[in-house]
This record gives structure tokens, sequence and C-alpha cells, in this order.
């Protein structure tokens, strides 16, 4: 389905009734990340799946898509179905657009799950590289979502898991330079939100994998500590919804 929001195009799906779950996605990805979940969650409640700004079947908005941006879009959709409260779980980017959430609209939030995700905002370091990222998209597109894609694990999953990252490859380069570098700017400026989830007082799980290469394993083992959320973790990388799909699932049939 799809709705429109500032003149532009916002792809959504939902399945099953009652306690919803928003399934959100992350950087280069689509809904269809969530795919292989849904059947078994939609059996239990609803769930509802969306595409962020510029990425699956979802328009660009804006040069900068913000965190914030990207909350207002879902809370867009879940207006539009008629929903007041709700389940968040998001891989990545979609973590970050999770806190983002509950920081603007606290009331509709319910639970709380960040999968491969941080609150936490970036580095200086991390800023430097996504200034790169960006100069790197505008030179060579394709180049670059392969190599942003190919380095979200380890090198032996790398070629175990080659059949799945080709078709993330496939997603990720659908998207146009624009939306890309529209997330990759959002992401660059979004604040830290380790004192509002610690605030939070609905469940609280934050998933991580301990070889991510791409998000520090310690530095999230501190904030779910800091914050009182329950840590499940995986010995793999950034895609636990790839490479631990049956473990995480177990996981996400737990969130209240």
């Amino acid at each position: 389905m799809t709705i429109t929001y500032k003149n532009t195009p916002v792809f959504y799906s939902t399945k099953g009734t009652g306690n919803p779950l928003v399934l959100l996605h992350g950087f280069l990805e689509s809904h269809k990340i969530w795919l292989p979940f849904t059947d078994k969650l939609s059996s239990e409640r609803q769930v509802i799946l969306i595409d962020l700004p510029g990425h699956g079947q979802s328009g660009t908005l804006s040069d900068v898509h913000n965190m914030e941006l990207m909350a207002e879009v879902v809370r867009e959709v879940l207006n539009n179905i008629g929903i007041s409260e709700a389940s968040i779980a998001g891989h990545s980017m979609g973590g970050y657009v999770s806190l983002a959430f509950y920081e603007k609209f606290p009331t509709m939030v319910k639970a709380l799950a960040l999968i491969n995700s941080t609150s936490e905002e970036d580095s200086e370091e991390r800023k430097f590289n996504r200034d790169r990222a960006i100069s790197l998209v505008q030179k060579n597109k394709r180049s670059f979502v392969s190599m942003a894609i190919s380095n979200l694990l380890t090198k032996k999953n790398d070629q175990k898991f080659k059949g799945e990252l080709n078709i993330l490859k496939e997603e990720g380069q659908k998207l146009t330079e624009n939306s890309i570098t529209a997330a990759l700017k959002g992401m660059k400026i979004r604040t830290n939100k380790t004192e509002l989830l610690a605030q939070f007082k609905g469940q609280k799980i934050i998933v991580a994998g301990q070889k991510d290469p791409v998000m520090s394993f310690n530095s999230v083992k501190r904030v779910a500590k800091k914050t009182n959320s329950t840590l499940k973790t995986f010995p793999d990388g950034h895609l636990s919804f790839i490479e631990n799909e049956a473990d995480l699932l177990e996981i996400m049939l737990l969130i209240d």
C-alpha cells in the first residue's frame, strides 16, 4: 500500500491483527528484509512494514533525511492505518528512527527493540567516514553500495551468505544517489538518545553482533547497561536478520 506524504509516495504493508509491531529497515535496505519474519510474527499480532524515505518503494523527501523526518513518516503511516500505540523494532538506521519516533511521539510507543543499532551519536571518525561515503556515492554509486554491504559482515560470513548479500546489493543499487546521500547526511547529524532510552519505561531490547564490523560491540554493551535494556548477543556481524535469522525471530516473538 502507498500513502502520500508531502507529495511523496511512502510504501507500507500490514498483516495480522492486534498488538501492532512496526519493523523498520536499515540503510540501503527496504521492508523486504523482514519478509522471512512476517508470517510467523503476524500469526500472533499485526505487523507493519515500512519503506523509509528514499528506500524501497518510498520516494525521496529532502536533501537530508534526518531521523526526525523519517519518524514523522512512520507516524503518518500509523495514523493512516488507525494505530495509536505500537511496539517498534528497527535494524541499524531503523533503530535510530525508532528512538527519534519515541522522542517525538512518546505516548505511541509500547516497546523498543534496537537490532544492530545504538542510541549513541556518530563519533567524529564516523562523521568523517560519512562525508567520505557521500563523496564516493557521487563518484561511483555502484561501487559504494557493493562495498558498503559487503563491509557489514565478517569475511567468513561475506562468503557464507553471498546469495543473500547479492539480493541486498540489488535492492541497494535501485536507490538514487540523492536518496543515499540524504540518509547519510541524516545519520551523521543525529543526536545522542541514550538518556532518552534510559528514561523509557517500556520493554527495551538491544540485539548486537559480537563481531559487528561497523557497530562497536563494547559500545553497545555499555549502552545496554546504562539504559537498563535487555542485551541479546550473537557471535556474528551487522546483519543479524540474515546471519542469525532463526534466533532473531525467537527474540522478536518476545517483544511486548
